[in-house]
């Protein structure tokens, strides 16, 4: 899936998704916990800020900005193998020339993270060669002030579901296995030594405490994990899409058919269905895997993310389907004889891609909700990495400064 540049700034003042108005989730619990953050990020020694590698600049939180700005901190672009790799160096280069240390990762994924752990020792001041490793980048961010410190705090922060609770279980796993004086206690740091594990979800604003985790002894360090929060108003329509594309923002806030609607126009502009034109006249290869066998289980499989599908033809269901929507959006995308450019003209393909995909994904014309059953699935798909790689954010300028 493309990249950054061919998606334009004014799909977000488009009639359908400016006639929701701004999008805006600031639930009671984001303004305790924000101020939680705050008290937490003056005693702190080092940040992870984890972002939204698809997002690396709309999944920063920019009232924290100026608080972070003068931390020993690391920007972890979590959710890396969604991102399209083509333009992640580009992101990377643009962090490093603002002097912003920068690290894609996986956090569901034991390699990447400790790739990320490593982060403080294995950079060489003199030589400057990095071995990227984020655990040692921390520690070697750390050496100074562990000579002087007995308790250190590294807090991980982020907006909503962007995985930090899922990075700091994988911190704590390669803790435990590297250092055998590292170990698991995990404590309430706002309710004292209450036990609690953490959980970690699909759907955003799962943490709603501050909680400790300790995992070394002399020094003694906490790793401190927070509950995602995002700005009491987001600055911008496209901004506020682009984080309920990415689940950062519930679907409900916003209505997955308007979600939809832009991410079909992210695709159409960029000419990423024009990709997939080698799909159009490829035929199912095996008859028994039809998509009109149970599309449902297939979806659920997909929701399920790190379970493998309850049965084998599911997988090939799963293929299927995904094959059947990018033949359809790439077709619909050929036959278009409107300009791209011109907001109505754009807005009848999204129509019509709209009735195609529903063929497509096998849902009955009388079904009353069909619209809603559509954008659903669609951002399933999307949001599992089905369609493929992409980063929905521009590169900025040089000129332009860093969050």
């Amino acid at each position: 899936m493309g990249g950054g540049g061919a998606a334009k700034g004014w799909l977000g003042q488009m009639g359908f998704t400016k006639s929701g108005g701004s999008i805006n989730w600031y639930p009671g619990h984001m303004a305790a916990a924000t101020r939680a953050i705050r008290q937490r990020l003056k005693l702190s020694d080092f940040v992870i800020e984890v972002r939204d590698a698809r997002i690396p600049l709309s999944s920063a939180n920019e009232d924290l900005q100026p608080m972070l700005s003068g931390k020993r901190r690391v920007i972890a672009l979590n959710k890396q193998d969604l991102a399209n790799r083509n333009l992640m160096h580009k992101w990377i280069s643009y962090f490093n020339s603002h002097k912003q240390e920068c690290l894609p990762i996986n956090a569901h994924s034991r390699s990447s993270v400790h790739k990320f752990a490593s982060l403080l020792r294995v950079i060489n001041p003199i030589s400057m060669i990095h071995i990227p490793k984020l655990l040692d980048l921390v520690e070697f961010k750390l050496k100074e002030v562990m000579a002087r410190e007995p308790t250190l705090l590294v807090m991980v922060l982020g907006v909503p579901n962007v995985g930090k609770s899922a990075l700091i279980n994988s911190i704590h796993q390669i803790a435990l296995s590297r250092f055998p004086v590292y170990f698991l206690l995990r404590v309430m740091i706002l309710v004292q030594e209450k036990m609690k594990k953490a959980r970690v979800g699909p759907l955003p604003g799962v943490t709603q405490d501050i909680a400790g985790f300790k995992i070394a002894h002399r020094p003694s360090v906490y790793v401190l994990d927070s509950p995602g929060v995002l700005v009491p108003s987001i600055p911008d329509i496209e901004t506020g899409l682009k984080l309920a594309l990415a689940g950062s923002v519930k679907d409900s806030v916003v209505g997955e058919e308007r979600i939809a609607q832009y991410l079909l126009a992210v695709l159409n502009t960029r000419g990423t269905p024009l990709q997939w034109k080698h799909l159009v006249d490829r035929e199912t290869k095996d008859p028994d895997h039809e998509l009109e066998n149970k599309p449902e289980s297939v979806i659920k499989d997909l929701q399920n993310k790190g379970k493998k599908p309850r049965n084998k033809s599911n997988a090939y269901r799963v293929q299927d389907m995904v094959s059947e929507v990018q033949r359809t959006l790439c077709i619909t995308l050929s036959e278009f004889s409107g300009s791209l450019e011109d907001e109505s003209d754009l807005e009848i393909l999204i129509e019509h891609q709209f009735e195609a995909l529903q063929k497509a994904l096998k849902i009955p014309h009388k079904t009353s909700e069909a619209r809603i059953m559509v954008s659903k699935k669609f951002l399933t798909l999307f949001r599992t990495g089905k369609l493929g790689p992409v980063i929905l954010d521009d590169v900025p300028d040089a000129s332009d400064s860093v969050s």
